[in-house]
């Protein structure tokens, strides 16, 4: 896929919406400045790399770190909040409320500022959200600071990581062209997942040896870290903005995402296959309760919490690593069906190596987020990635937060068990609805991106 901003202007873009998402055609390997004959039974092979040839890309090494570095930073900066919160206060609201901050900022400010990365060089905005967070994250590590100021630079550090998120997924095609680029997104889905599993633990075990003040403090370097990384080893690349214009406003900006997004079919079932982790999301919102409907304890629940990412992260290996590019597309909408279904089993009350097995293979289908954000990133024009990615990423936070606290509504009724079972039964709706759609729009995006 190449890397050059397309040349239609925003009228042309506004009076043909449902070409908005179509990126330049690639043209098939070795067929540089040749007609390709197309045919039945003459077609180029679909490009397919590999991990080995991603990470030989040294932007690539250097996105991938900051990332790292970020990610491990965000797991152990919750656990110190959650630690340093309720010794000081005592209340299980109070912590709650500090954790729930953690979720609120990408869906209050993540559509507008994530179009700072569509109006300034990408690299930059990077730099400047580090370094914002090490002087917010290096604050909160101040001993005795007021609980309302904690709150509100948790506020901000958080809603800082809405643009860094959006410039860099913005970014990444730049440096990883054609196929390279969903491996690079699986390499990143594969990475936040195992945050996830791991992070939690070695969160509890590194404030366990320090003082939650000083874990902070560590999580501040390793903001700065990322911007050191970042400002020497990603190379400076011009604003995407058209030159020679004014530039047009933040809001401006962040309408023309939205504009683009929902006037177009595809790009539009794109996001909704994306919002779809709102009722699969829940079995992990109600981790808790359903242990105890099994009768289990703190493992029992960490094992809950642990099997639809783990099951991601397999699903996610293999959806990049076997299946070819096209390929990838057509069993979006069947992988989309198969992370609802297994949840429905749940509402039998079955036993926990069962419930495991089923959230296990209910994860691996939610790996076709994997082909549905790289196509949805993919397809957009490069002036206006980062907005329209910041909408799909507030979007997703936002019904991820909602669909945790509806099942846990409607588990404190029915119980834990009959609420996933019934996430699971919607969401299958949802998806098989979706899937269907997409049968007859999927062929129009393979044709697109194999020119």
């Amino acid at each position: 896929m190449t890397t050059e901003p397309r040349t239609e202007s925003r009228t042309e873009l506004q009076s043909e919406p449902d070409q908005a998402w179509l990126g330049p055609a690639e043209e098939p390997a070795g067929q540089t400045g040749q007609a390709v004959q197309a045919g039945r039974h003459r077609r180029a092979p679909e490009e397919r790399s590999s991990y080995r040839e991603i990470f030989a890309i040294g932007e690539f090494r250097a996105i991938w770190s900051a990332q790292v570095l970020s990610c491990a930073g965000d797991q152990v900066a919750q656990v110190a909040i959650a630690i340093l919160v309720y010794g000081r206060t005592h209340s299980p609201f109070l912590t709650a409320l500090a954790y729930a901050l953690t979720y609120l900022p990408p869906i209050a400010g993540g559509p507008l500022l994530s179009g700072l990365a569509d109006l300034f060089p990408r690299r930059r905005v990077m730099i400047t959200c580090d370094l914002f967070r090490v002087g917010t994250v290096g604050l909160m590590a101040i001993p005795g600071i007021p609980f309302a100021a904690l709150c509100a630079l948790l506020f901000c550090t958080v809603l800082t990581s809405a643009p860094f998120s959006s410039a860099r997924t913005a970014l990444l095609p730049d440096i990883l062209p054609g196929d390279k680029f969903v491996l690079g997104s699986a390499v990143g889905n594969i990475t936040y997942q195992a945050s996830q599993i791991l992070g939690f633990v070695a969160g509890a075990a590194i404030v366990g040896v320090l003082h939650p003040n000083k874990t902070l403090g560590i999580d501040a370097v390793s903001f700065g870290i990322s911007a050191f990384i970042v400002l020497f080893w990603v190379k400076a690349r011009p604003s995407p903005r058209r030159e020679g214009t004014a530039r047009p406003s933040l809001w401006s900006v962040s309408a023309d995402g939205i504009r683009i997004v929902f006037g177009s079919r595809i790009l539009l079932t794109l996001l909704l296959f994306g919002w779809l982790a709102g009722f699969y999301i829940v079995p992990e919102g109600l981790a808790a309760p359903y242990a105890r409907a099994l009768h289990g304890g703190p493992l029992t629940v960490g094992l809950l919490m642990a099997a639809m990412p783990m099951g991601m992260v397999v699903g996610a290996f293999l959806l990049s690593r076997v299946a070819a590019p096209s390929a990838r597309i057509r069993m979006m909408g069947w992988l989309a069906v198969l992370s609802c279904a297994p949840l429905i089993g749940s509402a039998w009350n079955p036993p926990l190596w069962a419930v495991l097995l089923l959230w296990i293979v209910a994860g691996a289908g939610g790996a076709y987020q994997l082909a549905a954000a790289a196509a949805f990133v993919r397809a957009l024009n490069p002036s206006t990635r980062a907005s329209a990615f910041g909408l799909a990423q507030s979007g997703l936070y936002a019904v991820q937060g909602l669909g945790i606290l509806a099942g846990g509504a409607i588990a404190q009724v029915i119980g834990a068990p009959l609420a996933v079972g019934l996430a699971g039964l919607v969401g299958l709706t949802a998806a098989t609805m979706l899937a269907i759609s997409w049968t007859r729009l999927r062929l129009h995006l393979i044709q697109a991106q194999q020119g």
